[in-house]
C-alpha cells in the first residue's frame, strides 16, 4: 500500500468462515490493503477487468456456471485485459477433485486464468480459451504434499502486450527430495545421495525408500546415521513390491491418488470417497470442525433432494 501498489483477492478453501462470522482476509479489504473480488462482480484497474468467485463446493456448481455466463458477455465487451480469478482444479490437471471445473465450462474470452487450489505449478494451454490457466502452486510445501523434487515461486505476469506471458520467479526454499533404492545397492545409492546432499546450500529434507524383502534394518540405520547430520530431516521406509498394502507402485502416484484409493475401498463409493478426500479432510485436519460439520449437512440434504427427484 505504502508503495501503492494494488493486490486483489478470492476466498480458497480454508479462508471461508462460519455464518455468523466475517472470514479474516476481509480485514485487509476493510482497512484498503486489498480488494475483495470473489463475488463475481467485476472490477477495473488501468483498464484491466479483474473477476473472481470464491471457492466454490460441488453443490454450487450451478450458481458457478449462472456467473461465468455473464462474465463471458461482459468481458467479451470489454477491450483491455481480462482476468479471471478461481480456487478450483480443472478437470484436466486433477479429475479426482469433487469439484472440478472442466476447462471447456470456463468463459472464453478472458487474458489470463489465474488459478489458486492445486499446490503445483502448472501453466496449460486451451485451443477455445483466450488465455493461459496458471497455477503458481504453493509457496511452501504443505502437510498435504509428498516429500519430492519441487520448486516454489510465483508468476510474474507481463501484461504490456494483447497476450499475457506468465514468467516463472523462483523462490529461495529449502531443498527436498525422495529417492528410491534397493537394499542390495544400498553401499553405492548411500553414496550418490551424498553427493546430491553436498550440491545444496541448506540441508535437505530427504525420503528414502529401501525396495526388498531381506532387508537388514541394522544396517540401513547405520548407513542412515551417516548423512542424518548433513539433513534437516531424514526419513526412510522398506518397502516390499509384492506387498498389496504398500504405496509403492511399479509406476509411483501421488499421495493424494492413494488416499483416494483407500477411501474408495472401504467406503465403496467413489462419490463418497471424493466427498471424503476433497472436501471433508481438508476442513478437519484444520480444525474447522463447525464448517466440516455444515458441509455434511449440506451434502446430505444434496442427498435427501436427489432421492425425492
Amino acid at each position: 500500500k505504502e508503495n501503492s501498489i494494488e493486490s486483489f483477492f478470492i476466498l480458497g478453501e480454508h479462508d471461508r468462515a462460519n455464518k455468523s462470522s466475517r472470514p479474516i482476509p476481509f480485514v485487509y479489504h476493510n482497512l484498503g490493503f486489498s480488494k475483495y473480488v470473489g463475488d463475481g462482480e467485476p472490477v477495473f484497474y488501468k483498464n484491466i477487468m479483474i473477476a473472481g468467485l470464491d471457492k466454490v463446493r460441488k453443490n454450487q456448481m450451478e450458481y458457478m456456471e449462472e456467473k461465468f455466463s455473464i462474465l463471458d458477455s461482459l468481458a467479451e465487451k470489454h477491450d483491455g485485459h481480462k482476468i479471471l480469478v478461481l480456487h478450483q482444479a480443472i478437470t484436466e490437471k486433477y479429475p479426482l477433485d469433487r469439484a472440478c471445473v472442466n476447462s471447456s465450462d470456463l468463459p472464453k474470452n478472458f487474458t489470463y486464468y489465474a488459478m489458486g487450489h492445486l499446490h503445483d505449478k502448472s501453466v496449460n494451454q486451451f485451443d477455445q480459451l483466450s488465455g493461459p490457466i496458471v497455477y503458481p502452486g504453493s509457496t511452501e510445501m504443505t502437510d498435504s504434499e509428498v516429500i519430492k523434487e519441487t520448486e516454489k515461486g510465483f508468476f510474474e505476469v507481463d501484461i504490456s502486450s494483447k497476450e499475457a506471458k506468465p514468467n516463472w520467479i523462483k523462490l529461495d526454499t529449502r531443498p527436498q527430495f525422495s529417492q528410491e533404492i534397493k537394499f542390495e545397492e544400498l553401499d553405492n545409492s548411500m553414496t550418490e545421495i551424498t553427493e546430491k546432499i553436498s550440491t545444496f546450500d541448506k540441508k535437505p529434507i530427504v525420503q528414502i525408500k529401501i525396495l526388498g524383502k531381506s532387508a537388514e534394518r541394522d544396517v540401513i540405520e547405520t548407513k542412515i546415521a551417516q548423512i542424518e547430520p548433513k539433513t534437516l530431516h531424514c526419513e526412510w521406509k522398506v518397502w516390499q513390491s509384492d506387498d498389496p498394502t504398500s504405496i509403492l507402485l511399479d509406476r509411483p502416484a501421488s499421495i493424494d491418488e492413494e488416499l483416494f484409493k483407500l477411501a474408495v475401498a472401504a467406503l465403496k463409493s467413489e462419490k463418497l470417497a471424493n466427498f471424503a478426500i476433497n472436501d471433508l479432510l481438508p476442513l478437519l485436519s484444520s480444525n474447522q470442525l463447525d464448517q466440516a460439520t455444515q458441509l455434511v449437512i449440506e451434502n446430505f440434504e444434496h442427498y435427501k433432494e436427489r432421492k425425492n427427484d
